[in-house]
């Protein structure tokens, strides 16, 4: 059965997903252009503007089922100047590491006092606790994932069983999603991480106050 939520739930995680989208996507392409492929920039995703990189469908999809996705940013690996393997890696881990960044950024911001501003609290909570999901999420070793590619980056060998089974990743991935198997797997890292930074934001507000 599908819970949609609310017009207000879906108000205060709107910033939280358009934000998460946005910088996971720019970063993966930031760091591609940086590494010799100018792909992205050329087709302009190298920008802070959340319509160069939100999919409505995909979007809609987080909305109605909690799985949805953002368009892809265009990486041509031949175009890097260091190792292809290794400009995959450092591309695909971009992503969750700016996620992780936009959650340490909302403990921040929510220590220092961004609970004051009206619906503060709750946005910036969102924007901790989607960017967490969207990080650990991405890392799973599972194609398309980033975590595929950022697996076959750090294991020695071409380890093109990897790259094969990305034929069938969206099918694996959509079943355990389904079977809630994933779920299970990420909450035992997931809820840890938000603790964590709840924790800081909360040191961060003893010391300021």
């Amino acid at each position: 059965m599908i819970n949609l939520p609310s017009l207000y739930e879906m108000g205060i995680m709107l910033p939280a997903i358009v934000l998460g989208l946005t910088f996971h996507e720019l970063a993966h392409g930031w760091v591609a252009d940086r590494l010799g492929d100018p792909t992205a920039r050329y087709q302009g995703r190298l920008t802070l503007n959340p319509l160069a990189h939100v999919d409505v469908i995909g979007l809609i999809m987080l909305f109605v089922v909690g799985f949805g996705w953002a368009k892809p940013v265009p990486v041509n690996p031949y175009n890097f100047r260091s190792d292809m393997r290794q400009g995959i890696m450092l591309v695909s881990l971009a992503g969750p590491a700016a996620n992780m960044l936009l959650a340490v950024a909302g403990a921040v911001a929510l220590g220092l006092g961004a609970w004051k501003l009206p619906y503060g609290q709750e946005i910036v909570l969102k924007i901790i606790h989607i960017n967490v999901i969207l990080a650990v999420f991405n890392l799973l070793p599972i194609p398309p994932l980033d975590g595929s590619k950022i697996l076959a980056g750090l294991l020695p060998g071409r380890q093109q069983w990897l790259y094969m089974l990305e034929n069938y990743g969206t099918i694996i991935l959509l079943l355990l999603l389904f079977t809630g198997i994933i779920g299970k797997v990420l909450r035992w890292i997931i809820i840890p991480l938000y603790n964590a930074l709840i924790g800081l934001a909360k040191a961060i507000a003893f010391l300021v106050s």
